[in-house]
């Protein structure tokens, strides 16, 4: 039987992304869901759009900070800010392109957030800092970093891209069941709801 499948587009330059991945995997193990990824390019849309995150206010700034780290306490997680932050992302999303066709897409997602995200590790933004995680999962690292660099890849990146904007995604994470849309780490009771709803088999009507 296929498993219901809930999608998720994400970003590794995202701290909420971080946390949704953490947050989501009981309910995908509750419900026997898989979890769909879609990689979206957040530096293109930001820059499309004009926006600079760390031009925002350093109160603001450093209340995110500090709710972050609510949130790690919480669910006691090994989460700190990066020293180097922001970083581009575009490696790091082509790459779990190229890991799908493996079958390892959410596992090299995983690796590459807790490096980033746990371990302060910005080396990922580059192939350098890439290429031993693909070693890790089997996958050759000449082999991961050309395909990687492809033209296809490239391509496949920017049409997962378009496609979120098309489904009117802002911003990830963004959660998609069915045709509802949850966007960030704090909606997991109504992801969870509408995971739940969907599952109830009306009785046909006997009228």
């Amino acid at each position: 039987m296929t498993k219901r499948q809930i999608e998720m587009y994400w970003d590794v330059g995202s701290t909420n992304t971080y946390f949704a991945l953490k947050l989501i995997k009981p309910l995908l193990k509750r419900y026997d869901c898989e979890l769909v990824l879609h990689p979206f390019n957040l530096g293109y849309v930001f820059r499309t759009n004009n926006y600079e995150l760390m031009k925002e206010s350093k109160a603001k700034l450093r209340n995110r900070k500090r709710d972050l780290m609510r949130w790690a306490t919480k669910y006691e997680l090994p989460f700190q800010m990066p020293r180097q932050f922001p970083i581009k992302s575009s490696r790091v999303l082509r790459g779990s392109l190229v890991m799908r066709r493996y079958g390892k897409e959410l596992e090299f997602v995983e690796r590459v957030m807790d490096r980033y995200w746990e371990a302060g590790d910005a080396s990922i933004a580059d192939y350098e800092g890439l290429r031993p995680i693909a070693a890790e999962l089997g996958v050759d690292p000449d082999e991961f970093e050309r395909l990687s660099s492809s033209e296809q890849i490239e391509a496949e990146l920017a049409a997962s891209t378009n496609k979120g904007l098309e489904r009117d995604v802002f911003g990830v994470p963004m959660i998609i069941v069915g045709d509802e849309m949850f966007w960030g780490k704090d909606r997991m009771d109504f992801v969870e709801d509408e995971i739940r709803n969907s599952l109830v088999v009306k009785s046909p009507s006997t009228a």
